[in-house]
Parts: C-alpha cells; structure tokens; sequence
C-alpha cells in the first residue's frame, strides 16, 4: 500500500559521504560516554529489595512513589503486580541499611500514609544475580547478532549482512550512548527495547536489500548508486507508513504510559529514529562502499548476457 509515489529518485547516496561522517562522530560520542560514565544499572543488575505490598483498593502508584522518594529513594521502579491493589518496589541497597532495615523502613512508611497495607512478599537480589542477568543480557544481545548477520549472508550475500550489522549496531550503541550521557535508568525493560530495535532495524534493511535486488533484475542501464536511490526512493511510502504508525503507539506509551514505561519506550522511540536513518544511510552506503554489483546476486546467463536491451537478461530466479 503506498499513499504516495515520488517520480524522480532522491540522490540519497550523493551525500552518504557527509551523513556517515556525522553518524561517526555520533558512534564516537555514544561510546566515549559508555566508557566514562557508564549505564546507571537498575537493582536487577546491581542488587538490592524487592518488595511487593497490597491495598485494599486499586493502588495510588504516585502517592506509593512519593512516599518512596521521601525516604531517600530516587526513580525508585513502583509497578501494579498482577492487580491494580498489588504494587511491586525494586529498591537498591543502601550503605549501612541490610535488606530487612529497608523493607521495614519502606512498609512503615507506607503504612503512615494508609494502615490498610500489607507486605505480600520481600526478597534480596545479590550482586551475584544482577552480574548473572547482565552477562545473560549481553549473550543475548550477541546471539541476536550472529543470527542476523547468518539470516542476511544466507538471504542476500555477505556484504550485505556487514553492511546490515554495522548499522544495527549502530542503533545500539546510540541508544546506550544516550542512557549513559543522561544516565537514565537501564533496566530489563530497555534492555528488551534494545533488542527489539535490532530486529526492528534489519527488518527496515531487509527491506531497503530486496528493493536494491529487485532493482537489479529490472534495471540493468542503472549504476550501483542509481539502483541504491532508486531502492530508498521505492520505499519512503512504506516506510512513513510503517514506521509513523509504530512510532505513534510508542510515543502514546511514553506520554501516557507513566514512569513504569517511560524508560522502555523511550529505548523504542530513540531507536526508531536512528533506526530509519541508519538503514538508509549507513546500511546501503556501506553496501555500496563495499562494492555490491549485479552479480553479488543474480547469476548471468550465456544465452541472454550479450543482449543489454532485455530487461530480464542475466536473471536467474
């Protein structure tokens, strides 16, 4: 389905030259902040109480958090657990304060505000955990791109899955470049959105990768650069729509989801921006930066690779 159809080919590859540069310094950036500041990690990675209380009645989770906060507790996690009355609490560990000095001094407080609630359950979460959900994290997040980069070498050809696993990659490293230069919160729920973006944005290569291929059965007068344009400019109407209609449910979570989402949804948002932009400018420059051409993908016939007017010469599907 397309809303709209553009005539002429946008010459996007003409300044992939200078977008690449700034995507660079960008790349750059993102990982000098990860070196020298760092993720602030949430209590699954680092340690700390896990508590889960219940009201009478549907949960106020912003009066919970306020109470919170006035304990000392900054951007403490405060999420409804299975009901509107159950609220779950990730409280990191405190110098001086054991796991059962926090639970009580939370529940107390809590009590002062409403006498009705009760402690379901508490529980500590070693260092020994978080270090063990990180490393599973960061396999994860490996596993996914062995995956892609085997899926895209087998479905198009090796230069292809380099040029889509620089750009992926690309993508992640910007949206842990921005957690750590404003030192958001990263929890499970952005790692998640992390790895969401991943497949997101090789969904949107894939894409722009069998335009190009279909291209080149169609349009053998074209150089590598006017079938890359040509490809991009194919696509833009999809892409509006797809990613327009994604980026409105994302944006609704991020305004109106509250602070359990907000993280998580931010993760999307910087994603799939950076996630249009780095498959069109990073993905397809670096494809034809590594030398893509007709043959990469259509096998050429003897019978039919001396006739350049034939539109479907050398095309072997």
């Amino acid at each position: 389905m397309e809303f709209f159809r553009i005539r002429r080919d946008i010459p996007f590859m003409k300044n992939a030259l200078v977008l690449n540069a700034i995507s660079f310094l960008t790349f750059i950036a993102a990982v000098f902040f990860l070196t020298t500041r760092g993720l602030n990690l949430s209590v699954e990675f680092t340690g700390g109480t896990v508590m889960e209380v219940a009201y009478e009645q549907p949960a106020d989770l912003e009066a919970v958090r306020k109470v919170i906060e006035s304990l000392g507790y900054m951007e403490v996690p405060v999420q409804n657990f299975g009901t509107s009355r159950d609220v779950l609490l990730r409280l990191p560990a405190q110098a001086g304060q054991s796991s059962g000095q926090q639970s009580d001094a939370v529940l107390a407080a809590l009590k002062a505000q409403n006498p009705a609630v009760e402690l379901r359950r508490t529980e500590f979460v070693g260092p020994q955990v978080g270090q063990e959900l990180f490393t599973s994290g960061l396999m994860a997040l490996g596993l996914v791109i062995v995956g892609i980069m085997i899926y895209l070498a087998f479905r198009f050809e090796w230069k292809y899955a380099v040029s889509a696993i620089v750009a992926n990659l690309h993508d992640v490293v910007i949206i842990l470049g921005f957690f750590a230069f404003f030192q958001w919160e990263f929890s499970l729920a952005v790692l998640a959105a992390t790895l969401a973006v991943l497949g997101y944005s090789v969904n949107e290569s894939v894409v722009i990768f069998d335009r190009i291929r279909e291209t080149f059965r169609r349009q053998r007068k074209m150089n590598t650069q006017q079938v890359i344009d040509h490809a991009i400019t194919s696509t833009i109407s999809r892409t509006i729509i797809t990613h327009g209609s994604t980026q409105a449910m994302v944006l609704s979570m991020l305004v109106f989801g509250g602070p359990t989402l907000f993280y998580f949804s931010l993760a999307l948002t910087i994603g799939i921006c950076f996630g249009i932009y780095s498959s069109v400018f990073v993905g397809a420059a670096m494809a034809m930066w590594l030398g893509i051409k007709r043959e990469d993908l259509i096998k050429t016939s003897s019978k039919t690779e001396g006739d350049p007017d034939d539109p479907n010469a050398g095309a072997v599907v």
